[in-house]
C-alpha cells in the first residue's frame, strides 16, 4: 500500500498550453512525467510504475522466444559507424560528439553495428548459433521536430533485439519467433494494433513489418485490404497496374499554350478545363549525386521511399530551383519531359503515366505548357516503374478487395537484416567444414515509451486515462470520503493493507482533500477499480467502481477481496484484443 498524500503525483488541472494531443495532455495532467527540454522526458513515479510493467511483459516474451538480454554502451564510436555505411548516410538525426581527446562518437539510435562488432569478438562457430540477444535502453535521435509527447521524442527507452543465425533459412524462424512475441507482447500491454509490410529505411535490410497502433492522430496512413488480410504502410504499399488500352492514334500534334502563372495542377485543371488524370507533373530530384525527372499523373503523389529504392539510394531530395533552371530553362511548374540532355538527367516515370493519351506538361519555358502530349511519342522514358503513393479504392495487390486507409503509430519494427552489416563489419562464423561464413542478421525494435502514449491514445475518456490491467501503475484506489473521519480511515487502510497483502497493488487516497477533488484525480489517474469508502462503511459496505464502464456495486467488507478476484479477469473485456480493420 502507497499513501497518495506521500507519494509524487502532480495531477493538473488546466490543459497544458503546448499539449496536442489526449495522450499528451494526459500524461502530464496525470503527473506521469514532465518535459526537461523539446522532445525530453523526465518519468515521474506513476508513470515508470508503467514503463516497468511494460518492461516486465516485454522481458517475459522475448525470454520466452529464446533471447537473452544485454545491456550495450549509449555511445558508440564512429569508427563503427564508418564500417557500416552509416556515419553519413544516418543524415542529422544522429546525435554526433567528441570527447577531451577529439575521438569522434553517436549517442545511439539504434545497435546494429555494436552488437555486431560484440558478437563478431566473441562467437565464432556454427555451435554457438543461433543466438539472439536483446536489451533495453534508452535511444536518442536528433528529431526535426519533436511532437506528441512520448509519440516522437529525442531521447527515449526502447527494446531492441538482435539475431544471429548460419543460414536465411535459419532467419526465418528466428524472424517468425520474433514475430509471434511482438503480437503477444502487443495483445498483453492492451493495444488495438495490426502488423503491416513495412519499407526498412536508414535500417536496412529486406521482409520488415511495423506493427502499428491503430489511432487517428498516427503519423503513418495504414493502407489495408476492405476484404483480405493484407496491410503495408503508405511507404511500401504496392500499387496494381493494368493498362488502360485507351487508344492514341487520333490525338492532334502537340501545341505549346500560353498559361502565364499557371503553375499547380489545380491551376492547370481550371484553366484548361482538364482532368487532373490527363496531367503529367514533372518533379526534378537528387537522387545521391545524380538528377533524374520522375513523372506521375497530376491526380497521383509521388512515393519518394519507392523513389530512393529504384535507385538503391542514400539520399533523395528535391533539386534546387537553380538546379532545374539550369538543367531546362524553366522555372519549377513549367518544366517537362522534352528535349533535355539525358546525359544530365534520366526521365523515369511512374506505371501509370503510360495511360494519359491526350495529356498536359511543362514546355520547359516559362508561362507555357504543351497540350495533346502523348507518351512515347512526344518523349521518351527510359523507365516506367511503381513509384506513386496508393490511395484509397485501388485494386489489393495480394487477392481481391479494394484498399482504404486507416491511421497508425508505429510501436515496433522487424527486419531481416541478412549480412548488410555482417559483411562490412566481419561478423562471421566456422560452418561444419571449417569455412568462413557471414552471419546472416535480423532486428527487432519496440518503443517501450511510445506504448505508453499509444495506450493512453486508445484507453481514456472525458476524464481521463483508463488503465489495462496488465499495465496499470496500481490496481486498487481506496478513497475515503472523508479521511478526517476516523472511522472511514481506519476502514480504508484496513481494506488497503487486507488488499496489499491478498497481492494487489494499491494506492491509498489519505489526502485531506474534498470527496470531489478525489474522484476527479482518480478518474484521470485511471485505476482499474476504485473501493470508495463512505458512511455506509459502519454498515459493512463499501462502493467499488470499474474505471472502464463506469459501473459501481455496493460489496460487504468482509467479501471485498473475493469480490474483487471473480471481477478481475473480465474488466479489460474485450478492449485488449488485436482489432482486425
Amino acid at each position: 500500500m502507497l499513501k497518495q498524500s506521500q507519494y509524487l503525483i502532480p495531477t493538473l488541472r488546466e490543459v497544458p498550453s503546448d499539449a496536442e494531443i489526449a495522450s499528451h495532455k494526459l500524461l502530464l495532467r496525470a503527473g506521469l512525467a514532465r518535459q526537461l527540454a523539446s522532445g525530453i522526458y523526465s518519468y515521474l513515479p506513476l508513470g515508470l510504475r508503467v514503463i516497468h510493467k511494460i518492461q516486465t511483459i516485454v522481458r517475459e516474451e522475448m525470454n520466452r522466444a529464446g533471447a537473452q538480454e544485454v545491456l550495450l554502451p549509449a555511445m558508440q564510436p564512429a569508427e563503427l559507424w564508418e564500417q557500416s555505411g552509416r556515419w553519413e548516410a544516418y543524415g542529422p538525426e544522429l546525435v554526433r560528439l567528441r570527447d577531451r581527446h577529439e575521438r569522434r562518437f553517436a549517442l545511439g539510435p539504434t545497435h546494429e553495428e555494436v552488437i555486431s562488432s560484440l558478437v563478431r569478438d566473441d562467437v565464432n562457430s556454427y555451435k554457438k548459433l543461433p543466438l539472439n540477444l536483446y536489451q533495453i535502453q534508452t535511444k536518442f535521435r536528433d528529431e526535426v521536430r519533436p511532437r506528441f509527447g512520448l509519440i516522437r521524442c529525442r531521447e527515449f527507452i526502447m527494446k531492441d533485439a538482435y539475431s544471429f543465425d548460419t543460414s536465411w533459412e535459419g532467419l526465418d524462424r528466428s524472424f517468425q519467433a520474433m514475430f509471434d512475441a511482438y503480437t503477444r507482447i502487443f495483445t498483453r500491454v492492451g493495444l488495438n494494433f495490426r502488423a503491416v509490410e513495412a519499407d526498412a529505411g536508414s535500417i536496412g535490410g529486406t521482409g520488415t513489418y511495423e506493427f502499428m497502433a491503430l489511432c487517428d492522430i498516427g503519423e503513418d496512413t495504414i493502407a489495408y485490404s476492405t476484404e483480405g488480410d493484407y496491410a503495408a504502410n503508405l511507404e511500401k504499399a504496392e500499387v496494381v497496374y493494368k493498362p488502360s488500352n485507351k487508344p492514341k492514334q487520333d490525338v492532334p500534334p502537340m501545341e505549346k499554350i500560353h498559361t502565364p502563372g499557371v503553375r499547380t495542377i489545380e491551376q492547370l485543371r481550371e484553366a484548361l478545363g482538364v482532368d487532373a488524370a490527363q496531367i503529367v507533373k514533372s518533379l526534378i530530384y537528387r537522387v545521391d549525386e545524380k538528377l533524374v525527372m520522375v513523372l506521375v499523373r497530376g491526380d497521383h503523389e509521388l512515393n519518394e521511399v519507392k523513389l530512393k529504392n529504384l535507385y538503391d539510394a542514400i539520399d533523395v531530395h528535391l533539386a534546387s530551383e537553380d538546379e532545374i533552371r539550369s538543367l531546362t530553362g524553366a522555372p519549377a511548374g513549367f518544366v517537362g519531359p522534352f528535349g533535355l540532355d539525358t546525359q544530365k538527367v534520366e526521365i523515369v516515370a511512374d506505371n501509370f503515366v503510360q495511360d494519359v493519351t491526350d495529356g498536359v506538361a511543362g514546355a520547359n519555358e516559362a508561362d507555357y505548357h504543351y497540350r495533346h502530349v502523348v507518351p512515347g511519342r512526344d518523349f521518351t522514358v527510359s523507365r516506367y516503374a511503381d513509384l506513386r503513393n496508393i490511395m484509397e479504392g485501388d485494386d489489393c495487390p495480394r487477392g481481391g478487395g479494394k484498399i482504404a486507409f486507416a491511421r497508425g503509430v508505429e510501436v515496433g519494427h522487424v527486419f531481416k537484416l541478412g549480412t548488410k552489416y555482417s559483411k562490412p563489419l566481419g561478423v562471421t562464423f566456422l560452418d561444419e567444414n571449417g569455412r568462413s561464413q557471414e552471419m546472416v542478421m535480423g532486428c527487432y525494435g519496440i518503443g517501450i515509451s511510445r506504448i505508453v502514449a499509444a495506450v493512453i491514445e486508445q484507453h481514456h475518456d472525458e476524464n481521463g486515462i483508463i488503465w489495462p490491467v496488465s499495465i496499470a501503475p496500481f490496481h486498487v484506489h481506496v478513497i475515503p470520503i472523508n479521511a478526517k473521519v476516523d472511522e472511514q480511515r481506519e476502514i480504508s487502510e484496513q481494506i488497503a493493507r487486507e488488499l496489499t497483502a491478498d497481492g494487489w497493488e494499491v494506492l491509498y487516497d489519505d489526502r485531506s482533500e474534498r470527496a470531489g477533488v478525489k474522484f476527479k484525480d482518480a478518474d484521470l489517474i485511471g485505476l482499474p477499480l476504485r473501493v470508495t469508502v463512505s458512511d455506509k462503511a459502519r454498515d459493512g459496505v463499501v462502493e467499488v467502481r470499474v474505471r472502464r464502464t463506469g459501473e459501481t456495486h455496493e460489496v460487504e467488507i468482509g467479501k471485498l477481496t473475493a469480490f474483487i478476484r471473480e471481477l478481475w479477469p473480465n474488466l479489460d473485456g474485450a478492449s485488449t484484443a488485436n482489432a482486425q480493420m
